[in-house]
């Protein structure tokens, strides 16, 4: 068999994971220096977001893009090989992580807790990085799997990172619900194979949606993609899945703690929209299920799909915002608002699989897409500002703090966009996100949902002030009047303060951006095409005609 080609667009695919795999072992080798070791960590940082700045403008942006590219592992074709594909939605989301990535990297370069002889950090911070990028480039069930394993196999060193009875206890139950939820995910894919006999999601995609061609019966795999569905659900932190993230979020590293929230946790978001609408919307069983104010029918498994997020996600808003309400120190209310946001980004997912009018399904995909990168703005910037905090005042309680913003008024500043961005006033990022998912939920005539939407919306009016009050308002305390503020660290709650702005401001290209990125979710016909899985047969007569795998 004659390997695939390798051109320009297919090296750009696998760049960034080679850039973030090569600082990673830099990172390990320079253990005993650590001005080296932060130096290469961060240049690897930049190098990655350049990269991923190269698949976003020559693959998917530029005027005379592919909109798509692949690169097969080896040279072996899918589904035999390993896919890797860079289309909008891969692009949008590695968008997210690249600069949320950059801005944790030189925030850490100024503070380690635990002391700068951490030899670990640097590396682990890679490695996790690495695997959201896998997880996101994937272009098979399998590796899928693989890259969450590798994100979660550091996220779980982080959790323990500072060694206290509270932060073992935190990475006891991350550990023990993650392995749960990773045997589960591997039940899934182990039973989806045995049913279709592949893992390509190109080729599940073209044998579900012909499965009398491949002797397949559908109504299995769609079961076997319920499993699936909660183990995403478990990695984004939706309701009933939700009970790690308090503690995981308050015992990490501040710094880690924003890629968490605003980073790994959009891994399961995109497992979802990219498993619903790219491989199994084809897929045809009839369903018919009424829940209050929503009726759910089609011909395809994607209501199932919406029947759960629905219920996932109007409980992730209220028990999230109502959880965020009563916390009593910054991160606490972070945390919970991470639950509550993230029902958000999961309910116009749910309405995009309930509806069949392919215009207002693609403006559901937008409006998470859009609220997704909000949160990753907003919420990356207030769990850096917990760090910022932290490290000034020794304290982020609510009854140690107040009088921030006069001590430092540019750190004050920065949280107020971000906490505003949150709340969705305008011109920020966050105003349209949220009135696209009020849009949304309107053109379905989703009343019910519109309810929980407004409740949430007022939720997180009152935790944003609450936290703001406590911690910004009012005299200074004795650990704020003491505190000194890192003025690096300012600088990028600013940079990413006027980021939340400027997506704001110029939101055209952004909205943009989206548009391509929920095309390329629905446009199955395009990702089979470009992937262009084989059958035994094929590769059988390429052997027998001279080729020479």
């Amino acid at each position: 068999m004659t390997a695939t080609p390798i051109g320009t667009d297919a090296q750009l695919v696998i760049a960034p994971m080679l850039v973030i795999l090569a600082t990673a072992a830099g990172t390990l080798l320079l253990g005993r220096y650590p001005r080296a070791r932060a130096a290469v960590s961060l240049t690897g940082g930049v190098a990655y977001a350049i990269s991923v700045a190269a698949i976003d403008w020559y693959i998917v942006l530029a005027p005379d893009a592919p909109g798509i590219a692949t690169y097969q592992v080896g040279g072996w074709p899918a589904p035999f090989g390993i896919t890797l594909v860079a289309d909008g939605l891969s692009a949008f989301m590695l968008t997210m992580v690249a600069i949320l990535g950059v801005a944790s990297l030189v925030f850490s370069t100024r503070h380690l807790p635990g002391g700068e002889g951490r030899s670990y950090y640097f590396p682990l911070f890679h490695f996790l990085a690495l695997g959201v990028t896998g997880a996101f480039l994937t272009g098979d069930l399998f590796n899928l799997f693989v890259w969450f394993e590798v994100m979660l196999m550091a996220s779980y060193v982080f959790v323990a990172y500072s060694g206290g009875p509270q932060h073992t206890r935190a990475a006891f139950w991350y550990v023990t619900l993650n392995l749960v939820g990773s045997a589960v995910f591997l039940l899934g894919v182990g039973g989806i194979y045995a049913t279709t006999g592949t893992l390509n999601m190109a080729d599940l995609a073209r044998r579900l949606a012909e499965p009398a061609a491949y002797g397949l019966e559908p109504t299995p795999v769609v079961g076997l993609f319920g499993l699936l569905l909660s183990v995403f659900a478990l990695k984004a932190g939706l309701v009933p899945f939700q009970f790690w993230i308090p503690t995981a979020y308050r015992a990490a590293p501040p710094q880690v703690t924003a890629l968490l929230a605003g980073a790994t946790k959009k891994v399961g978001i995109y497992a979802i929209i990219r498993l619903s609408f790219t491989v199994f919307a084809g897929a045809e069983v009839g369903v018919d299920l009424a829940l209050p104010g929503v009726t759910i029918a089609g011909d395809s498994p994607l209501p199932f799909v919406g029947a759960a997020l629905f219920v996932m996600a109007t409980a992730s808003i209220l028990v999230g915002g109502i959880g965020a309400v009563g916390r009593d120190s910054l991160e606490g209310v972070f945390a919970y608002s991470s639950i509550g946001q993230v029902g958000f980004i999961a309910m116009p997912v749910a309405i995009a699989t309930t509806v069949t009018t392919p215009g207002l399904r693609k403006l559901a995909i937008v409006a998470a897409l859009i609220y997704a990168l909000n949160h990753t703005l907003a919420k990356g910037l207030l769990f850096l500002s917990v760090g910022t905090v932290r490290a000034a005042t020794g304290t982020s309680q609510f009854a140690d703090l107040g009088g921030l913003a006069k001590r430092s008024p540019p750190l004050a500043i920065a949280v107020f966009i971000a906490s505003l961005a949150l709340v969705g006033i305008p011109p920020l990022s966050g105003f349209f996100g949220k009135f696209l998912v009020f849009d949304a939920a309107a053109r379905a005539r989703a009343g019910p949902v519109l309810v929980v939407l407004l409740i949430g919306s007022l939720l997180t009016i009152a935790y944003a002030t609450r936290a703001w009050n406590r911690s910004f308002w009012g005299a200074q305390t004795d650990a704020v009047e003491t505190a000194t503020i890192d003025p690096v660290q300012v600088a990028v709650l600013a940079v990413l303060a006027a980021t939340i702005v400027a997506v704001g401001v110029g939101f055209e290209p952004v909205y943009e951006f989206a548009e391509i990125a929920a095309d390329a979710a629905v446009d199955t016909d395009g990702y089979v095409d470009t992937v262009a899985p084989q059958d035994v047969s094929e590769v059988v007569d390429a052997s027998t005609n001279g080729g020479d795998h």
